[in-house]
């Protein structure tokens, strides 16, 4: 709460400046105090600014001089007669009716000018400004500037006494946004503008397939976002690969046809139950949120000619291996035909992204935003390992799990690695078929 008491050195001639009359306003919060001890001040400069439930009220002053003592801080709640500061008063300024229209006048006539304010004196303006310091502005024009994500301190302002307006925000804005633009055109011209591609043969311009370009701006969110780190290692799922071939559908009597991958997704969502780090998303580093997720959707990325897509298998911790290899076929061929809904590529937990059709062993996959990790898998070979005394044969199924260092840590993602072969191995490959 303010307090209306008078510091020991006050003297008669000192002014005492108070809140006045704020209409409804009654015992609200201080959320802004803009002058300090020692600092000059003139008719209507801010001195406070206050915030109700409604509103938020800057408090002028009506006299000029300079702050003896500042009697209210940020935080607290103040009313009508509180007392706000005590000024050395220089003279009392009274309300000039033929003032006012003078001082609107010039107003009218800054703007325009604002607009079209000289490039270099905007770059010379940002340039010299101060972090540090606290800029002047009304609280719709601070507002603004919320909305925009700008910090108005960075800011300085065009009016009396660098005061910020709108149009200044606008300003500070515009020449970001045309700083970057020279940045990005001076790199590029150092690498094409001495060359073009036509001029060491024939080439072909093509249009960057749709898929792939709303694809790019989420991989290279991620790619500059997160901290990638990627730990490799080898997985030994000859039982598997051999229960995997023995299976007989139960009607025809044939050979059950069952994809790897509902394998491994089975079994990656028995390791994510057992460390709920990896099914999570940072919302909000700088607060130190995180979601942890009680679902567990398993994004798969499917490669078409259009592009790579990434439907999701929902709830895949309650289907069998059989459900999630029907489905698999089924999202895989809804994206190819450009039949599936854009909902499905959202709200997953994890993603498993395979070569194992293609061909390849390691890589470093690119975690799809806003997960914390992704799985990749190479194509699985038969090696020589080592085991009891002796080489055996064993069929081996590379891993690449990248993950988001900012909250997954190096000992982790090998324990998780480790707990995945575990499950992909002889002790956990029949569990997985029930």
């Amino acid at each position: 709460m303010a307090t209306n008491q008078c510091p020991q050195n006050y003297k008669m001639s000192d002014k005492e400046i108070k809140i006045p009359n704020i209409g409804e306003f009654k015992n609200v919060e201080v959320i802004e105090v803009l002058v300090s001890n020692g600092q000059s001040i003139s008719k209507n400069d801010p001195l406070i600014t206050i915030e109700s439930d409604k509103s938020s009220v800057e408090i002028p002053s009506y006299f000029e001089g300079k702050v003896k003592s500042v009697n209210i801080k940020v935080g607290d709640k103040v009313s009508e007669g509180d007392l706000m500061l005590i000024l050395e008063s220089s003279k009392e300024t009274k309300k000039d009716t033929e003032e006012q229209p003078k001082i609107e006048k010039k107003q009218v006539k800054a703007e325009p000018q604002k607009e079209t304010i000289n490039k270099d004196n905007i770059k010379k303006n940002f340039s010299e400004k101060s972090v540090s310091g606290i800029s002047s502005a009304s609280p719709k024009t601070r507002k603004f500037a919320r909305e925009l994500g700008v910090d108005i301190n960075q800011i300085s302002g065009s009016e009396r006494q660098g005061r910020v307006v709108e149009s200044d925000i606008k300003n500070f804005i515009s020449f970001k946004i045309n700083n970057i633009s020279e940045k990005k055109e001076n790199r590029s011209k150092k690498i094409i503008s001495e060359f073009s591609h036509s001029d060491f043969g024939e080439i072909e311009i093509k249009d960057i397939p749709r898929v792939k370009k709303l694809a790019s701006i989420y991989l290279v969110n991620s790619w500059t976002t997160i901290p990638h780190v990627t730990n490799h290692d080898e997985a030994d799922i000859t039982e598997m690969e051999d229960f995997r071939n023995s299976l007989i559908d139960t009607y025809t009597g044939d050979k059950k046809k069952v994809t790897p991958l509902a394998f491994i997704v089975k079994a990656l969502v028995a390791s994510m139950k057992k460390f709920p780090s990896f099914n999570s998303s940072i919302d909000d580093i700088e607060n130190g949120k995180i979601t942890m997720k009680k679902y567990f959707h398993i994004g798969i990325a499917v490669d078409t000619p259009h592009g790579l897509m990434v439907p999701k298998i929902r709830n895949a911790d309650n289907k069998n291996i059989s459900h999630i290899s029907n489905e698999l076929k089924t999202v895989s061929e809804q994206c190819r035909d450009l039949k599936i809904d854009k909902k499905e590529f959202f709200g997953g937990s994890m993603t498993i992204t395979s070569l194992g059709s293609i061909g390849g062993s390691f890589f470093t996959p690119i975690i799809n935003y806003p997960e914390v990790a992704i799985l990749g898998i190479g194509r699985s070979e038969k090696k020589k390992v080592f085991i009891n005394g002796k080489f055996q044969t064993r069929t081996m199924l590379p891993l690449s799990l990248s993950y988001d260092h900012r909250i997954i840590d190096g000992a982790e993602a090998a324990r998780f690695n480790n707990d995945l072969k575990e499950n992909l191995g002889k002790n956990f490959a029949y569990k997985l078929a029930v």
